[in-house]
């Protein structure tokens, strides 16, 4: 780590987490840890270059629950060229994508422009937020015209600052996933965006492997992230199953993403490690669930809990006492329910005599003692 990032490791920057409050609202939905999680259904390529699966993706993202759906802005001539030469082709053996040409891979994967109108529209009429990643200035100067709400950036993009300067630029928020940046780095992208006038930002913690493993995932850097940048931090989760996220919520998440898809088996670019509806709308009931069980540090019994007081162990006559009898060990226990005096005075009573006669059953008294 560079001087410049391990200051940043220590101390928020001028511009952090000092001068921006960190709550705020997409399309009238409040971001904050204040409100339950914000999730994000990511399309993607998952629509397998139809228009009518794209649009069915939207009705059971919707139908999930889930609060937004993001798509994709890009050409395959945006994103790369189309050549020969090696660099331009997926070697990874461990890729999902090895031995496609990366031009290839953005042609098969990309959402054509023409078809983000209709999905917004559908995504709006669901009650969904709508909104995309857009990887260069074109795109941004193409989803201004369809009015989005916010911008997302994406992990192999968070060092594009002439990108994150051109979506801060529009004033919306701004959502960053963080995969592969260094504190330096992302110090860097945070500056740019706030000087360009991004006034309300999401860092997400993101690991940019193709599924991630639980492992590597590191929710710890979520509280970090806040601290550090004094904004809104959650994950953009590339691992199998809702685990993580609903773990994350723990910690502080206010915004999850999460690929999703009709059925994994119809295959696609993403539907290896996208969410099916049933899982997605698990994973929206879990984070709920879990930002609601976080409460606030509490103890002895809650205004609920009065009520199951009379089911703690008290000290009973456990057979019939005699008058001026002495309580043992044999005729008095600690039972359930709660009624009678409570076990820290079970010594106590040991060799008191009964005032008068103690029905077996009944609850302990010192009244009954003499």
């Amino acid at each position: 780590m560079n001087e410049h990032a391990e200051k940043s490791a220590k101390t928020p920057a001028p511009g952090h987490a000092a001068q921006h409050a960190t709550r705020f609202a997409i399309a009238g939905r409040p971001i904050g840890r204040d409100a339950p999680p914000f999730v994000i259904a990511e399309m993607s390529g998952n629509h397998n270059q139809s228009l009518e699966r794209a649009l069915a993706i939207v009705e059971a993202a919707a139908a999930a629950g889930a609060h937004a759906l993001k798509i994709q802005t890009y050409t395959a001539d945006t994103m790369t060229l189309d050549s020969d030469r090696g660099e331009f082709f997926i070697a990874d053996p461990n890729s999902l994508w090895q031995g496609k040409s990366l031009y290839t891979l953005y042609q098969e994967a990309h959402t054509p422009w023409e078809w983000h109108r209709p999905i917004f529209a559908r995504a709006r009429e669901l009650g969904l937020i709508a909104f995309s990643t857009p990887f260069d200035e074109s795109a941004v100067d193409f989803l201004e015209t369809l009015d989005v709400p916010c911008y997302k950036i994406a992990s192999f993009e968070n060092t594009d600052l002439p990108l994150i300067r051109r979506v801060a630029a529009t004033g919306k928020p701004v959502i960053i996933s963080t995969g592969m940046a260094s504190v330096g780095e992302l110090d860097e992208a945070v500056r740019t965006a706030r000087a360009a006038g991004c006034r309300h930002l999401v860092l997400l913690k993101c690991t940019s492997t193709y599924p991630a493993t639980p492992a590597n995932t590191n929710l710890r850097t979520i509280p970090h992230l806040r601290e550090l940048f004094g904004c809104e931090a959650g994950l953009s989760d590339h691992t199998m199953g809702v685990g993580a996220a609903v773990a994350s919520v723990a910690l502080g998440a206010t915004v999850i993403e999460k690929h999703f898809t009709l059925a994994r088996a119809d295959g696609g670019v993403d539907s290896a490690f996208s969410l099916e509806p049933a899982e997605m709308r698990t994973l929206v009931v879990e984070t709920e669930r879990a930002w609601q069980a976080l409460g606030t540090v509490s103890y002895g019994a809650s205004a609920a809990e009065e009520k199951s007081k009379i089911f703690r162990r008290s000290i009973y006559a456990c057979r019939d006492i005699a008058a001026g009898e002495a309580l043992t060990p044999e005729n008095i226990r600690i039972i359930r329910p709660g009624l009678g005096l409570p076990p820290r005075d079970y010594d106590r009573c040991l060799g008191r005599a009964a005032r008068a006669p103690i029905a077996r059953g009944t609850p302990i008294d010192w009244s009954l003692l003499a």
